[in-house]
């Protein structure tokens, strides 16, 4: 058997490509949307594609499926209970599939959404014992997937969490403690609450290990389940429904389109929003006015979906040579309306003077200082729930990143405001965002809430 995992950190994404080594025929499971690598394996190893299978209608990211079936003639196939614009081969729960050898067995999992199944593994199809199970967002390392998110319109978070305890409970926990699980996500997904860094377990040490593995009554997993869970970025619900649509395909010969200084403006002025992608303090040292300030040495494209809306066109100013990186994080979570990006952007800003603005960024002092005065700044904290658990900053108002764009009316437009997350990522991005929608006094706390705890800590 050939068995291979790759790890899209930037989403906390797993996909597999598992294949007969007698036979040469293959299946991916879970495919991103850029199918270059997964089609050069194939070709390296002379491997044939005949199936592509999603464990579920993901919401984080959008699935190669229709790609990976353009390219190979693959067919698609989902869960019995799943339906499409497109064709596809519907899954049924004991169902087997055979590459040679190798075989696969489907398990219906719901609970994360109502059509997920997960994939049992056999290296040889006489095998007792599974080489392991593919898990897609049913069950986590340390987690299990959240049963709250809108990927499954018209079910509601406890009927989704009734199913997912008896997917967990009842047919994952049934498995040998030996069998290898290799979930669809890891550590920083919002597709759960305690991900962990691992990228492979076993039944048995999550058994042990993992909070909702635990023997519990049906009520007592849902309410651990459902409760804390970190604010949905705004684009999942966009992702699901798109997952299901026969959608336009990523084009890998499209290439970002170079703009000069004239073009870039014209186009922010017919309504396109400036994504700056640059670091924060870049950033902050000088940016055209208006833009929204998303790094990309972090979670760019789930922090992009969070801020930006679906159907708007996008400019990007980009850091050198990462432009072309930049269109295709965005493609991956569907987001293809990228109009172009700002060529030389040093040398376009000395010419755009009237353009420029830059932006406040206070240290843990300065933001203590302001607290003290007469006329106080708002503190606006973009952390997670979870987060606050540890510690919050007095008198804050609490506003998850992932929800500042339908709750901007409730950030109040007479004071001055400071914005922090944990580090010092989010909170430029969230102070950015509130420029954009005309606040003028902002700033973002340097260091975040780390910073401002080690500042206020007790002497020892």
């Amino acid at each position: 058997m050939l068995f291979t995992q790759y790890y899209l950190d930037c989403l906390s994404q797993a996909s597999y490509l598992i294949a007969d080594e007698t036979t040469r025929r293959a299946v991916l499971v879970d495919p991103r949307r850029d199918i270059g690598e997964y089609l050069a394996d194939a070709r390296t190893r002379g491997l044939t594609i005949e199936g592509v299978i999603n464990t579920h209608f993901h919401a984080d990211f959008l699935a190669g499926h229709l790609e990976v079936a353009a390219a190979t003639g693959a067919w698609i196939g989902y869960g019995r209970r799943a339906e499409t614009e497109y064709p596809i081969r519907k899954l049924t729960d004991g169902e087997r599939i055979s590459l040679g050898d190798v075989t696969l067995k489907i398990m219906e999992t719901p609970g994360h959404t109502p059509e997920s199944i997960s994939i049992l593994v056999h290296e040889h199809a006489a095998d007792p014992v599974p080489y392991g199970v593919l898990t897609g967002d049913a069950l986590f390392i340390g987690d299990v997937g959240r049963p709250d998110l809108l990927a499954s319109l018209g079910v509601t978070a406890d009927e989704l969490g009734s199913m997912l305890y008896h997917s967990v409970q009842h047919k994952l926990m049934a498995l040998p403690d030996e069998v290898r699980v290799f979930p669809a996500h890891g550590a920083g997904s919002a597709c759960g609450k305690n991900l962990s860094t691992e990228r492979q377990s076993t039944i048995g040490e999550q058994r042990r290990t993992n909070y909702a593995c635990a023997p519990m009554s049906e009520a007592e997993f849902v309410a651990l389940v459902t409760g804390g869970q970190p604010a949905a970025p705004g684009y999942f619900a966009f992702d699901a429904v798109l997952n299901r649509k026969a959608r336009e395909l990523f084009d890998h010969d499209r290439t970002a389109r170079p703009l000069d200084p004239t073009a870039f403006l014209a186009a922010r002025a017919d309504g396109a929003v400036v994504v700056d992608t640059r670091d924060p303090q870049e950033f902050a040292a000088g940016h055209l006015r208006g833009a929204i300030n998303i790094p990309a040495d972090g979670r760019f494209a789930e922090t992009a979906g969070s801020v930006v809306a679906p159907d708007r066109q996008v400019l990007v100013v980009a850091p050198a040579g990462r432009e072309e990186e930049i269109v295709v994080r965005l493609a991956r979570i569907g987001f293809d309306r990228v109009t172009g990006y700002l060529r030389d952007p040093e040398d376009a800003f000395r010419g755009l003077p009237a353009e420029l603005t830059q932006a406040s960024r206070l240290t843990a002092a300065a933001l203590r200082e302001a607290l003290d005065s007469d006329a106080p700044p708002v503190v606006l904290d973009v952390r997670n729930s979870g987060e606050r658990e540890g510690g919050a900053v007095d008198g804050s108002l609490h506003v998850p990143l992932a929800e500042l764009t339908r709750r901007l009316d409730q950030v109040p437009a007479d004071r001055p405001v400071v914005v922090h997350c944990a580090g010092g990522y989010r909170s430029s991005v969230a102070a950015s965002l509130l420029r954009h929608h005309g606040r003028s006094d902002v700033s973002d706390l340097l260091g975040g809430y780390a910073a401002w705890q080690a500042s206020h800590a007790p002497a020892a």
